[in-house]
């Protein structure tokens, strides 16, 4: 194991994994004779025949928040975000704005595997994050994405129904962020499309593509897969007192 896999294991292991409400049954969820979560049962509707996408939801594989590229995509750089993400690996990810207690960005959440929620209303969607204590606005009501006059971490978000898929489109970053823990580098000109897919009632899938111009020469992305996490609630956690910066010994 790598240092660096060693500091995520340890910064892991010492986020809060459990709710208060320990085994409180999630309310609708299909189960089986036994009693237990029936996660293969078919995925719900909202009342307007829209996919039900709400409920805490974790990526099934943590490989991904280390590298977006961890199936062997061809990352297509630019030559300057190449030799960044090159010195960014080598040193072993120091230098990451989660060091710092400062939020991971929109692909770097998708990626994460601790619990993130989405609640779903016809005109917009909340995606409530456990790491960090922070939260999404994805609006469905029709609005454009906005001329970016404030940049940000999470962007700004909107969304449209394709049959069964949620498109969400994300424009409005700054260029702090990662879009991984391994430092793939982005710009202000990062546009992140996601595209989600509810599956069954316990697996969905998420289609990311970034498009970033001025560090990548084309579109790029992983699918990554995404699990239900039954009769489960979020918990407070918030990045105070910060310890690892001292730890995190780079090269």
């Amino acid at each position: 194991m790598t240092r660096l896999a060693a500091a995520t294991a340890l910064l892991l292991a010492s986020v809060p994994l459990a709710a208060q409400w320990l085994h409180y049954p999630t309310p609708g969820m299909p189960r089986t004779p036994e009693g237990k979560p029936h996660l293969s049962a078919p995925a719900p509707k909202m009342p307007d025949g829209k996919p039900d996408l709400s409920g805490i939801w974790a990526s099934a594989d943590n490989k991904y928040l280390q590298n977006l590229a961890a199936d062997g995509i061809e990352v297509p750089f630019q030559p300057w975000a190449e030799k960044l993400y090159k010195e960014r690996s080598e040193n072993l990810g120091k230098g990451r704005p989660s060091e710092r207690c400062l939020t991971h960005g929109v692909t770097d959440f998708d990626a994460l595997g601790i619990n993130w929620k989405i609640i779903q209303t016809p005109g917009m969607i909340a995606v409530l994050y456990e790491a960090y204590n922070h939260y999404r606005q994805i609006f469905l009501d029709g609005r454009p994405l906005p001329k970016p006059t404030q940049p940000a971490y999470l962007g700004y978000s909107v969304g449209r129904w394709e049959g069964e898929t949620l498109v969400v489109e994300t424009t409005g970053f700054n260029d702090v962020g990662w879009l991984d823990d391994g430092g793939h580098p982005q710009t202000e000109a990062l546009h992140v499309t996601e595209r989600f897919r509810r599956r069954d009632f316990g697996h969905m899938d998420l289609q990311l593509t970034i498009d970033d111009p001025k560090a990548y020469t084309k579109p790029w992305g992983p699918t990554l897969r995404l699990n239900f996490q039954p009769d489960d609630e979020l918990m407070e956690s918030i990045c105070e007192n910060e310890k690892d910066v001292p730890h995190m010994v780079g090269k």
